[in-house]
């Protein structure tokens, strides 16, 4: 098991739950005083578009860099492949928080591998879920059921550190997940 001074923020809920639209107003609200939080691109093998910020790359290249020992952290969930950047070790040894959007798949291999995580989960009802999903206009027929159809059966994940409820204003959700971010933070630094 890895013991990184830095903690490492895996933040996992359903399709349409706003985990990385969280992230993002996390990162620009986040105290400069603080040691500095990272959100790393992850790279998977679809093309990138307007909702997530990634590195797409083809499957061929994923295998080959999971073979090189590139990512600190990898999954597959539907017929796509994820990978979390090896350097995030770097800024973990270094002090440094990071976060990141993961599957729940990936949960139990990360509290594994790492000693300080914390896992976040992004609650939404499901029919917000489902509202958004629709919206996004992102994946096939086949992929948008199999979402939808996670979704449904996915409304709690009890093994989560802390809960986001992200059931209404987004600004709150990022106020709920940053105070608990600082709180963290705050308690690595004694």
């Amino acid at each position: 098991m890895k013991n990184f001074v830095g903690v490492l923020f895996l933040i996992v809920g359903n399709s349409g739950s706003g985990k990385d639209s969280i992230i993002s107003g996390v990162m620009k609200r986040y105290p400069s005083n603080l040691k500095q939080l990272h959100a790393p691109k992850r790279y998977i093998t679809r093309p990138s578009s307007k909702y997530e910020a990634n590195i797409s790359i083809t499957p061929e290249k994923f295998r080959e860099m999971e073979m090189n020992g590139k990512f600190a952290l990898n999954w597959n969930i539907y017929e796509l492949d994820y990978g979390i950047p090896i350097e995030i070790e770097n800024f973990l040894e270094k002090g440094d928080p990071v976060i990141i959007n993961v599957s729940r798949t990936v949960v139990k291999n990360a509290r594994e591998k790492y000693k300080n995580i914390r896992v976040i989960f992004v609650e939404v009802p499901f029919e917000i879920t489902l509202q958004r999903i629709k919206d996004r206009k992102r994946e096939s027929a086949k992929l948008l059921n199999a979402r939808i159809e996670r979704a449904r059966k996915n409304q709690e994940f009890p093994e989560a550190d802390f809960t986001i409820d992200n059931s209404g204003n987004l600004e709150d959700a990022i106020d709920q997940f940053l105070t608990y971010l600082i709180k963290i933070v705050d308690m690595k630094k004694t």
